[in-house]
């Protein structure tokens, strides 16, 4: 299992797991974290990865991220997320890329969201230690990605949808200029979002004085 999208500001976040019987199967597939992958070699691996394997994924859109978050942690929502990954694919053993500083307490808490029996092996980094989760990781990334290609198609370049992206934050501030409130493909719930807002709102009144 693995995510992307986790901390984006727009768009969704996507969580996708590979089912394998053993790592073997990779012995002739060079897979690693998709972040060290060009968007190039990203797709052709995952053309190839969703023809040998069994793949799910969960899709989480930014307003149903905002609504979780009124009762859960991100790092719980990613968890549940994980457990429902898991519950598609049936394995005995799930390798999982820890959204928490306690391995144990995130294994734990994937646990406690399961449907069926599973033994959690939850590490720090694990797209570059397990193949595995870095075909995960591949899935992931490459599915989130042509999302925002969609998502580019009707809202115009927004880059990568992440706060530290300037295009992505090109693109927020001139939508709330134009709008005077975030769009929907925006996590409202974010402190990107809300910060931006309120700086300006601020600077609208003080024109006003």
């Amino acid at each position: 299992m693995d995510e992307a999208g986790k901390g984006s500001v727009l768009g969704p976040m996507v969580v996708a797991a590979v089912g394998i019987p053993s790592e073997d199967v990779f012995s002739d597939l060079e897979v690693q974290d998709s972040k060290l992958l060009s968007p190039k070699m990203r797709e052709h691996l995952a053309v190839i990865i969703r023809k040998r394997f069994r793949v799910a994924t969960v899709r989480l859109d930014a307003h149903e991220i905002d609504e979780i978050r009124t009762g859960i942690t991100m790092n719980v929502c990613v968890a549940r997320a994980h457990a429902q990954v898991i519950d598609k694919l049936s394995p005995s053993v799930a390798y999982v890329d820890a959204c928490d500083v306690n391995t144990f307490r995130y294994a734990d808490t994937v646990k406690s969201f399961l449907e069926q029996d599973c033994e959690i092996v939850s590490e720090h980094h694990a797209d570059q230690t397990f193949k595995v989760v870095s075909a995960a990781s591949i899935i992931a990334k490459v599915t989130r990605d042509r999302a925002i290609k969609t998502l580019a198609k009707k809202y115009g370049n927004i880059g990568s949808g992440y706060p530290s992206d300037p295009v992505t934050i090109a693109f927020l501030s001139a939508y709330l200029d134009e709008h005077k409130y975030p769009p929907p493909i925006a996590r409202k719930s974010w402190k990107t979002v809300t910060t931006m807002l309120a700086h300006k709102q601020q600077s609208q009144l003080s024109e006003f004085f």
